[in-house]
């Protein structure tokens, strides 16, 4: 009976040694660079959550890391503001020189201010900032009001800016028609669903001055004698369909990072949430922004540049997307070559030139080589909770290439609109850096 009583106090002081080990995990501070990564994880949580299109979630990601960006600049008096060279942004005013903040409070009040405003899961945002709030509850009582009462004027100021963007005017816009005309776009297969973001175009740049500033040259004109450049194009989609090799079905997956996977088995239908390219693109920036207490500016200033170069991509691209109508590589084959082929990759519900992988991974990968250099290798993990897949690159370009190209493996689109998708991604990325030198 002693052995058993001895075996059971073991069993509680192991217990209870777990419960104070795991308490003490969850309460470890996080500094640095750290606080923007957990932000911007949770907000990628949430925008999974409430599966995002990738045009709007492009919007959210700019808007709240603006927001961080431009509240914790002042940490330095020798930080510049961003927005002041954006369109569209009131001015910040100063903090009061004679009084003492915690600007990583307040970044993170302006974050979360944007962040709740714009997504749906409201109560998940509110979550979040309330356990990171949690470590600055024994700073000065004056000092930690006034962060946040500062914090709060950030947030304000930006999203005044994204009030009038454009963006509530898109949503009360007729629903968008769609008409069989030879070699222009048709909702696909499985879902037909209705095109999305056919007015993104409408919606207001940050540093563009119009959404048509990069129009790409007409895609080759659909024309299916053998001799065209549209035909070769649309072989080469079907034969390399047909001799996929491991590695082109790894980067094609690997790269998928459609919001919303539909899978039809019988009269039942499955749906899987993952990340938008966007918050792919998010997830590369936090492992190249690494974990070191100095670089936190340094990290604000990555995010905000690449989120926002993302956003103009993405006005960039559907404007041109609903400008040329493509149809899609799987419209025209099961029409032409094979009626029940399939892409390997589910076709995402809007028109196929340019291609918005192309686009915004160009923008992206050309803002960030600025920021980090030409050759920065890096080991991609933010798919692993997503797929389970993890992938290095030679540089922040071979990436980039690498996401181009994985639509053509996917079946989703033709070269031409990769090719001159990255063409017009790079002017995007360039103009940023060519206004935001380092």
């Amino acid at each position: 009976m002693k052995k058993i009583i001895n075996h059971s106090c073991l069993l509680v002081l192991i217990s209870l040694t777990i419960v104070q080990c795991k308490q003490a995990d969850n309460s470890k501070e996080i500094v640095g660079p750290s606080i923007q990564h957990y932000c911007e994880q949770k907000l990628t949580d949430v925008i999974v959550y409430d599966i995002f299109s990738p045009p709007v979630a492009s919007r959210i990601y700019a808007y709240s890391n603006l927001a961080f960006y431009e509240a914790i600049r002042f940490t330095d008096t020798s930080n510049h503001s961003i927005i002041a060279k954006l369109k569209g942004f009131k001015e910040i005013p100063a903090p009061a020189s004679n009084q003492l903040y915690n600007y990583d409070l307040t970044a993170i009040v302006a974050f979360m201010k944007v962040a709740k405003t714009l997504v749906f899961s409201k109560d998940s945002i509110q979550v979040a900032k309330d356990k990171i709030m949690s470590q600055y509850k024994n700073i000065d009582e004056a000092v930690f009001q006034r962060s946040v009462a500062f914090g709060d004027t950030v947030g304000a100021i930006i999203l005044q800016r994204a009030s009038n963007d454009n963006y509530k005017l898109t949503r009360g816009m007729p629903r968008y028609s769609v008409f069989k005309e030879k070699g222009k776009w048709l909702q696909t297969p499985p879902d037909y669903a209705d095109a999305v973001e056919p007015y993104w175009n409408k919606i207001q740049p940050l540093l563009m001055d119009t959404a048509s500033q990069f129009t790409p040259p007409p895609p080759p004109p659909y024309d299916l004698t053998n001799s065209s450049v549209y035909y070769k194009e649309l072989k080469e989609v079907y034969d390399v369909s047909k001799q996929l090799t491991k590695e082109q079905d790894t980067i094609a997956h690997y790269w998928d990072d459609n919001a919303l996977v539909s899978e039809h088995k019988g009269h039942l239908t499955y749906s899987n949430k993952k990340t938008t390219p966007v918050g792919h693109w998010m997830g590369i920036t936090a492992i190249l922004s690494g974990t070191k207490a100095e670089d936190k500016m340094m990290t604000a200033r990555a995010y905000a540049l690449s989120a926002s170069a993302i956003f103009d991509a993405f006005i960039s691209c559907w404007d041109e997307k609903y400008r040329s109508k493509t149809i899609r590589p799987i419209s025209v084959i099961r029409e032409t070559m094979e009626s029940e082929w399939n892409a390997l990759l589910q076709t995402p519900p809007f028109p196929e030139y340019t291609s918005g992988h192309s686009v915004i991974s160009a923008a992206a990968a050309t803002v960030l080589t600025n920021e980090f250099g030409q050759d920065h290798a890096f080991h991609d993990t933010t798919e692993l909770q997503y797929l389970g897949m993890e992938r290095s690159f030679s540089s922040i370009e071979a990436a980039s290439n690498e996401a181009c190209i994985s639509r053509l493996y996917g079946g989703i689109h033709f070269r031409s609109a990769i090719e001159k998708g990255k063409e017009q991604g790079k002017k995007i990325g360039y103009l940023y850096n060519n206004i935001f030198e380092k």
